[in-house]
This record gives C-alpha cells, structure tokens and sequence, in this order.
C-alpha cells in the first residue's frame, strides 16, 4: 500500500508501541480489513480500545432489537455494526459506529467496506475511554455531516440522550423528548427513523436485558393503549 514516508508524516497511535505513517482515506480503506478496528482521522489511523463484556451485551441487544423491529415491520432499510467505517462527507473523518440504521433510499450509500454519506441513524455506546469522543467529537460531526439521528448511550453513568432534527435539513440537532419518565422510570423513546421503534431506557441499564419476546409484549402493550 503506498504511503506518505516523510519524517514529518509519521503519527504515534495505540497500540503506543506502533508508529503508522500518515494515509489518505482510500489508502485506509485499502489498508484495513475486516478484523481493523480503528478509525481515520485528519489523516491518522486511531486504534480503537476493545470493548467491554458490557459494552459488547449491550450492542448485541440494540442490534438485535432494531432488526427484530426492521423485520417486524417490514422496513426496507438495513443495519451495519461495528467495525464498519462511516465517512458523512468527503474530508471529514472516517468512523466507526457501534450501529447505524439506513433507510431504502440511502442504501447506495453503502460501498464494499464502508458507508460514502451519513447515515439515517447512528448509534455509539460510551466506553470510559470514548466519553469526550462520543460526546463531543463524535457529535460535532454527526451533526455536521448530515447524520439524521444520533443516539448517545453511555455505560459509565447510566444515560441515554436522543438527539433529532426537527426537518431533515435542519442543521443541527436537538435532544428528543422521553414519554413516560418518572421518579422511578428514565422514560419511553418513540424513533420516527424507524417507523415508531420504541426504546424503553430502563432496557438498556438492567442487570440483565430483557429478551425480545418481552419486548414484543410490551410494544404490543403499548400499542394498545
């Protein structure tokens, strides 16, 4: 793969006894496999921690969640998981999601190992070391490149925010409303993204996460109310 070999080109990244040369974006993609679990930013490829047992249950659980939804419903978009790079626009970073959802109209966004646009939904669980990222980086750019929803669920204080845009063109985010929040429940998440998925947040702190028939019951509950 070529790459830039200047003295001045040569970035430390983690694993810290690692010293990657600068590359373009394609020369990441060529670059990365299947098994790379990293991201490109300004040039630089950002080795990402691995992820906790935790961390790892909870993305399983939202993965199957939203397909079980997709499937239900009989929704023509489709989910990717990490590691699969995202890039909302040209020169802006390239990154890895924990799981992104898009919808029919935008599946030709989708390339052979990554995703040449925004996506309709993005999701990232918050790992201690990710906080400032998710949050922050991760935010500013998701709002800047176009993505339509950015849901942030983070495992180091037990809280989910839902932030949305009021039009698909509106230029930037807003933080969704939860219904049915009390002292003793965080509340109810309705996601127009995908057609009325609802999101319980008390689902995605519990000791042990509720199976998909008891989240079928209560959709169908719900439903019915």
């Amino acid at each position: 793969m070529p790459v830039s070999t200047t003295t001045d080109d040569f970035v430390s990244v983690a694993p810290k006894d690692l010293v990657f040369p600068r590359m373009t974006f394609e020369e990441f993609l060529e670059w990365s496999d299947e098994d790379t679990h990293a991201e490109w930013v300004d040039g630089k490829v950002v080795f990402l921690l691995g992820a906790s047992s935790r961390h790892q249950s909870l993305l399983y659980f939202l993965s199957r969640v939203v397909a079980d939804w997709i499937e239900a419903t009989g929704d023509k978009g489709a989910p990717f998981f990490a590691p699969f790079i995202m890039r909302c626009r040209v020169g802006m970073p390239g990154r890895e999601p924990d799981l992104v959802y898009v919808c029919e109209e935008n599946l030709g966004k989708i390339r052979k190992n990554y995703m040449e646009g925004a996506a309709d939904l993005a999701v990232e669980i918050v790992s201690p070391e990710s906080v400032s990222r998710d949050h922050i980086e991760k935010f500013a750019e998701y709002e800047a490149g176009g993505v339509g929803e950015y849901w942030v669920i983070d495992i180091t204080n037990d809280t989910a925010e839902f932030y949305i845009r009021d039009t698909p063109n509106a230029p930037y985010f807003r933080r969704a409303h939860l219904t049915n929040a009390t002292d003793g429940k965080r509340g109810l998440y309705t996601c127009d993204t995908l057609g009325g998925l609802q999101i319980n947040v008390d689902w995605l702190f519990a000791d042990t996460l509720p199976t998909l028939t008891s989240i079928r019951r209560e959709w169908e509950a719900n439903a019915v109310k």
